[in-house]
């Protein structure tokens, strides 16, 4: 059905960066030269302005025209009718001029481009750019980065401070805010700050215990492994946000782990493996049947999402409670499948990966759902915390909206 286990993607093995290199992100630089040269092929232009040629469909050269006709400035919205033109167009006339490709249309339509923006927006300029660059961190390096966190009136009032908080959220998958008061409201109006809340079977903001008034283990004072949340939706939760607001007791240590940095050092050293896991769909499941709670969710995906251009990864599924039966891959990938899966176990289990935090009250963290793993150790006493979840792209939007690179 899948062809998983015989295809394999292609890539240059990654490198896990340091935070100066991580920090900058990759793109397709044009050289500035006296003049670009172009070759026009039978299916596309060939563009060559010293650095890496690329390759541009004439269609797609007709599609994305800025000129007012074709593209509305105030709305950044297409105005030209794709379906209307000519499979087979081509340009009558192209030359470069002032560092800027113009190309003359049938009907005497005019396109001008940047050459900067043809290289950024290329398929060879977005197969060698970062969505979104990350520090990749274990114990060590997140502790030795020693990333501030925001404090909450300042958070409330300053853009800066939103700003400086969603620039570390987006490096590490996590960061803090500090001082919050201890209440519902003052979570709800933190989150807010930075997102939209997104409403779920537990809600929108929820204040728990371990009194078992749901059907998961999360309500009890277990110790959890690592995992992700809300794996059963088509669509995982994009943030998770904790406050814990009171304990009373001993233990219950929140346990942190970034998935992207384990996941890696399983494509370094097992690229087939990483890539199986990339490829092989898996079912989660959640059921809960009690008198004031009755769901049936299942997602499906890959536990290790990539963008099929640049292999860079997005989302990381994983999570051992709630993987449903394993019937979506032919007999012949299963075994391999729970190798690659016990790889990445080992990796996400290694001591020096966990990064330990005592949530006291006061201290809000926001949780990449979609990268970084969390768990707790076990614990005694009357321990309340509240959160709630948050609609990633609009976290991605409020940090775009800053200038940052999301």
């Amino acid at each position: 059905m899948l062809g998983a286990c015989s295809r394999v993607l292609r890539r240059a093995q990654p490198r896990l960066l340091p935070a100066s290199e991580s920090q900058r992100p990759l793109r397709l630089q044009m050289p500035t030269r006296a003049r670009a040269t172009f070759q026009s092929l039978e299916d596309c232009l060939v563009l060559d302005d010293g650095g890496t040629p690329v390759r541009l469909n004439y269609l797609w050269l007709r599609d994305h025209c800025r000129s007012p006709s074709s593209y509305n400035p105030q709305t950044n919205q297409r105005n030209l009718d794709t379906g209307s033109v000519d499979l087979n167009v081509r340009p009558d006339h192209t030359t470069v001029e002032d560092g800027h490709l113009v190309l003359t249309w049938p009907g005497g339509h005019v396109t001008k481009y940047s050459l900067s923006w043809l290289a950024e927006n290329s398929y060879e300029g977005k197969k060698q750019s970062t969505v979104q660059p990350r520090i990749l961190w274990n114990s060590d390096i997140y502790k030795n980065a020693t990333p501030p966190s925001a404090k909450w009136d300042t958070f409330m009032s300053s853009d800066d401070e939103v700003k400086k908080f969603l620039h570390n959220y987006l490096l590490y998958g996590i960061a803090f805010v500090d001082d919050v008061p201890a209440t519902v409201e003052a979570t709800e109006a933190v989150a807010k700050r930075v997102s939209l809340i997104r409403e779920t079977t537990y809600g929108r903001m929820w204040c728990f215990t371990s009194d078992f008034s749901r059907g998961d283990t999360a309500y009890s004072q277990l110790a959890l492994d690592r995992h992700t949340d809300t794996s059963y939706l088509q669509e995982p939760c994009g943030i998770q946000v904790f406050h814990c607001l009171k304990h009373e007791g001993t233990g219950g240590r929140t346990l942190l782990v970034d998935g992207f940095y384990a996941a890696e050092k399983v494509r370094q050293q097992s690229p087939e493996n990483f890539e199986l896991l990339a490829r092989v769909p898996i079912g989660h499941e959640y059921i809960e049947t009690s008198d004031d709670h009755r769901n049936h969710m299942t997602g499906i995906g890959p536990v290790l999402n990539v963008y099929p251009w640049n292999k860079e990864m997005y989302l990381i599924r994983y999570n051992n409670y709630d993987r449903s039966v394993i019937n979506t891959i032919p007999h012949d990938c299963v075994q391999r499948w729970y190798v690659a899966h016990r790889e990445l176990t080992t990796e996400l289990r290694r001591p020096e990966n966990e990064l330990w935090v005592k949530l006291t009250p006061g201290k809000v963290i926001f949780i990449d759902n979609w990268r970084v793993l969390h768990g707790r150790e076990s614990f005694t006493g009357l321990r309340q915390l509240c959160g709630c979840y948050l609609t990633r792209d609009d976290v991605l939007s409020s940090a775009r909206g800053f200038g940052l690179q999301a």
